[in-house]
């Protein structure tokens, strides 16, 4: 029995250009109703004409894609889909764009399932190690910014000038600290964290809740 050749496009729905991948795989003669395509959004991963066309495969059908990227977001991804489609249903995998990523046979030469694989592997490496590279630097980054004195994060509320009065009525029990923190604009549990911070630079014994 002949392999069934198939294709696969993936766009973004903000890019709407499909043409240079279904161009590449119309001149290989695939039949349109064999090229299946997913425009997605960055949000969407769901791929469902994806889905259908890997429960169309069958062992010795060959799926084509213009890039490697195709198959997945990351190289973890790729590399699940490409065990699946290679070592689970045994079919073929052809990208147009890397023709070391080919898998079919060709007489006694190395370039098929080996050399694909170790290519792979390779730019998954590449990949991963480029990521561990980038959070390295953003690490660095951040050191030697808190070296320079650079603060992160949102900066903390400024007490406003009316807090010690606030806090005084509060002590003395006029009104509690929901009222209180009404009365400055602020949430009940910033207004109890000012009043310790206050008693703690005071050396006072803060207890009242």
């Amino acid at each position: 029995m002949s392999a069934t050749v198939y294709g696969y496009v993936r766009v973004s729905t903000k890019e709407q250009r499909e043409d240079r991948q279904m161009i590449a795989l119309e001149e290989l003669s695939i039949p349109r109703d064999r090229i299946f395509m997913d425009k997605l959004s960055g949000k969407n991963f769901e791929r469902p004409q994806y889905r259908r066309l890997i429960r169309k495969l069958k062992k010795g059908d060959v799926l084509i894609v213009k890039s490697i990227d195709r198959l997945g977001r990351n190289y973890e991804e790729i590399l699940n889909q490409w065990q699946k489609i290679t070592k689970e249903i045994q079919a073929d995998i052809a990208v147009l764009d890397m023709p070391l990523l080919d898998t079919r046979k060709r007489g006694q030469d190395l370039t098929g399932t080996f050399v694909a694989d170790l290519v792979l592997q390779i730019l998954s490496y590449v990949a991963q190690t480029e990521r561990e590279n980038i959070r390295q630097r953003q690490m660095e980054g951040i050191a030697a910014a808190k070296m320079r004195g650079v603060r992160f994060g949102r900066p903390r509320k400024q007490k406003p000038e009316e807090f010690q009065t606030v806090k005084e009525g509060w002590e003395m029990n006029r009104f509690g600290s929901r009222e209180a923190a009404r009365k400055l604009g602020i949430s009940q549990n910033t207004f109890l964290r000012w009043a310790r911070e206050s008693e703690a630079l005071s050396g006072k014994n803060f207890l009242k809740p």
